[in-house]
């Protein structure tokens, strides 16, 4: 029997998720190769493309390098299909009693969107202590996420968008964050271009960061 994941182990052993929006099933692996070949071994895959669980699908059997999770999940039909097409964690932006329903039928981590205290609280009535904080820069996430580490010390948070190479080092050292979700690694131009040598060169940066 395979181990389970915890949202805990998700983190534990990745600080750097690139956040990924792609629908080239054909590049999906070339996607993976370069991660891996930068010091990145997880991919979140948002389902904002036609073909994203397909993708989800063809990195898991054919990349088990590669721990891949169904991104911006919105619906508890998207979470059902994102874990039959092999997504090994769930992301959303926010939580719904749908999902939070949903999330105690599979053993894999679910990680969704909280920003405000009663969000947070809201949460943690369902037992979800590591949440994603999104949009981090818009909402002023290093303060905000600094104020909310002392009222909510046992929730960990993984801030997402608008994280680079110059601020993502800022947001590590809270103490309540366990990871940073990026997606300046993986942009739809540099897969565009076939430009993969970069998205190494910049998850090499990237999972450096957490060296430091």
């Amino acid at each position: 029997m395979n181990k389970i994941l915890t949202s805990e182990e998700l983190f534990n052993a990745n600080k750097i998720v690139p956040v990924i929006v792609l629908n080239d099933i054909d590049k999906a692996i070339l996607v993976a190769n370069a991660l891996n070949d930068g010091g990145i071994n997880v991919m979140e895959v948002t389902l904002r493309t036609p073909n994203a669980l397909q993708i989800i699908e063809k990195l898991a059997k054919e990349a088990p390098y590669i721990t891949v999770g169904a991104g911006t999940v919105l619906s508890e039909d998207q979470y059902h299909m994102a874990v039959k097409h092999g997504a090994k964690f769930i992301v959303s932006p926010g939580l719904t009693p749908e999902l939070a329903k949903v999330k105690g039928v599979y053993n894999v981590p679910f990680v969704p969107g909280a920003i405000t205290p009663t969000e947070v609280m809201y949460a943690l009535q369902y037992g979800i202590d590591i949440l994603k904080f999104f949009p981090a820069e818009s909402y002023n996430g290093h303060m905000a996420l600094k104020s909310l580490a002392s009222v909510f010390p046992k929730v960990k948070f993984c801030p997402t968008g608008g994280i680079n190479l110059e601020n993502a080092n800022k947001y590590l050292s809270l103490s309540n964050v366990v990871g940073v979700g990026c997606s300046f690694i993986v942009t739809e131009q540099l897969v565009a271009q076939n430009n993969f040598e970069k998205i190494t060169e910049l998850a090499k940066a990237a999972a450096a960061l957490c060296k430091q």
